[in-house]
């Protein structure tokens, strides 16, 4: 396994490469990075992993204790790419890849980047816009990994090809979850484990409206958002039900007649978790 640090020695590494597989990360990898990774394996013939925090995408653009306190764990993140069989990986510092100070042209990501996560975190879809835009440009991928944990991103990446006429193929992957059913997130690391049990209240909700959506169940989203809000330690942040591919919110009278996604975000004690099902 090639490590590079520049963008040169990353496009050296790439040169006479046939298919390539983009697996993008902040790193604090766990086994939901892991099965990108083998996705990526199956269908490439080389696979790159990029391991950069990205300021852009934090609030005050990284001066805050959400990115100074980002789990970094180089070694250990390497050696899992190692095992899962990545060829080359990307490992930037901040000069290296905003060279001079932060960039004065950024990708807008619009109105889908200021909703649910948007509306939360004012600028963070442009910021991940932005360091995705790079990452295809250095890699030139055919096909990118991202897990639908993020379904926001995954949303936004998808606009974020087609609007520009970027050449590759978006590969959402399923959810990873622990066996508590905790979807796994690098965040997770910073849980103790009260904090942990407490946040579990998460899937549990998202999988009872799954549960009532197969059995032909009306819908209480607003019983889901108020079990969450109550709950012991949990701050609720948002739940909604959307559009998959436009997040535009959906209106249901009961019933429910169409695909849909319910997202949602909770605060337990400092950290903020993500999580979502398909209906």
């Amino acid at each position: 396994m090639q490590v590079a640090t520049t963008k040169k020695a990353l496009i050296d590494a790439l040169l006479h490469h046939k298919s390539v597989g983009l697996v993008p990360t902040m790193g604090a990898l766990h086994s939901g990075h892991a099965s990108l990774v083998k996705a990526a394996r199956a269908e490439n013939d080389t696979v790159v992993a990029s391991i950069f925090v990205n300021p852009l995408q934090f609030e005050a653009l990284g001066d805050c204790d959400d990115y100074r306190n980002y789990p970094r764990q180089l070694d250990a993140d390497l050696a899992l790419l190692e095992e899962a069989g990545v060829d080359i990986v990307f490992a930037p510092d901040v000069e290296e890849m905003y060279p001079g100070g932060l960039p004065l042209v950024w990708a807008r990501t619009g109105s889908i980047g200021t909703k649910l996560e948007g509306a939360s975190r004012p600028g963070h879809f442009d910021g991940v816009a932005t360091v995705v835009a790079k990452l295809f440009n250095l890699v030139r991928p055919d096909r990118a990994y991202f897990g639908q944990k993020d379904a926001q991103q995954v949303a936004v990446i998808r606009r974020l090809v087609a609007d520009l006429d970027i050449p590759v193929e978006i590969r959402p992957v399923p959810i990873i979850r622990g066996a508590d059913g905790l979807a796994e997130s690098s965040r997770n690391q910073r849980l103790s484990a009260d904090q942990r049990a407490q946040a579990l209240v998460l899937p549990q909700v998202l999988s009872a409206l799954q549960r009532r959506k197969a059995a032909g169940e009306a819908l209480d989203i607003q019983g889901a958002r108020d079990t969450l809000a109550s709950a012991d330690g949990v701050r609720l942040d948002h739940l909604e039900i959307v559009d998959p591919a436009t997040l535009e919110p959906l209106e249901i009278d009961g019933l429910l007649t169409q695909p849909a996604l319910v997202v949602a975000a909770i605060f337990v004690g400092p950290v903020r978790l993500i999580d979502n099902i398909e209906l």
